[in-house]
């Protein structure tokens, strides 16, 4: 149970230490994400934490229509290319439909499934396809142990560079609940779990028109989740997440990431 990422020889599993995923939610310009990034990778080379940058070019499952979605494909990719190319940093965003996968995986390093997405046989085959590292986030209606034939439609497209990604299931009305014990029943699947701190934190479609979510929150889960032995922590995080354009009660501070990685970093080494 082992993958690794290109650049960086980022390795995920239990066996070394754990790796961060964030960025913001979406890309809202190419400055905004360079800056993030640049701010993000000098907080983790500073802690000696591995880091793989995210930031979604589009957001086709938002609540409303009217919603912020992104830049879009083509010029989302291009600029994730050029965040790479100036950080040396690995980038990940979210493909919807089949015909993206190939086109997105020339760009990224790891190609991820939301969660609402995560039976869709002709998305992770062809995601699988590409050869790239895919990240299955398990649907908030799904069982972890029902995540098996997730991997099994990738596995059996040729590839076996897959992450599984836990974000909280839903519970009643407007809630989501996180089962600890899911992490180690993925971890049963042969692939890396990683632990979406922020999104379970999410209280979906709890404004009306947009999601909701409780902040605080994220560093109670974070921590649990990294006692719990996982490769990954997958966070968003934005410089003024009040005022962001999506997803911004369920994404972290950039001014208080560093103090919470250092929390976490230190339980991972007792772990």
């Amino acid at each position: 149970m082992s993958v690794t990422i290109e650049p960086g020889n980022i390795t995920f599993d239990t066996e070394n230490p754990f790796v961060f995923i964030g960025g913001p939610c979406v890309i809202e310009n190419y400055d905004h994400a360079l800056t993030c990034a640049e701010q993000i990778k000098k907080i983790t080379d500073k802690l000696n934490i591995p880091f793989i940058f995210k930031a979604s070019y589009d957001k086709a499952n938002r609540s409303s229509v009217k919603s912020f979605r992104g830049v879009g494909m083509d010029e989302g990719l291009r600029t994730l290319e050029k965040i790479r190319d100036l950080t040396g940093t690995p980038v990940l965003s979210d493909i919807h439909t089949p015909e993206e996968a190939s086109m997105a995986g020339e760009v990224l390093d790891i190609l991820q499934i939301p969660a609402f997405l995560c039976r869709q046989t002709d998305l992770l085959v062809s995601a699988g396809r590409t050869g790239k590292v895919v990240n299955i986030k398990k649907g908030q209606f799904m069982a972890p142990w029902d995540m098996k034939t997730a991997v099994e439609k990738v596995k059996g497209a040729g590839s076996s560079q897959l992450l599984l990604t836990e974000r909280g299931t839903f519970f009643g009305y407007n809630r989501l609940v996180v089962d600890m014990t899911a992490l180690h029943e993925m971890q049963k699947l042969g692939a890396p779990v990683v632990f979406d701190a922020g999104h379970s934190a999410q209280l979906p479609g709890g404004l009306g028109s947009a999601s909701g979510g409780v902040r605080d929150y994220i560093p109670v889960l974070a921590r649990a989740a990294i006692a719990a032995k996982v490769a990954g922590i997958f966070l968003e995080t934005h410089p003024d997440p009040d005022n962001a354009p999506c997803d911004g009660p369920n994404m972290w501070p950039l001014n208080r990431l560093e103090e919470l990685l250092v929390t976490l970093k230190r339980i991972d080494e007792i772990v």
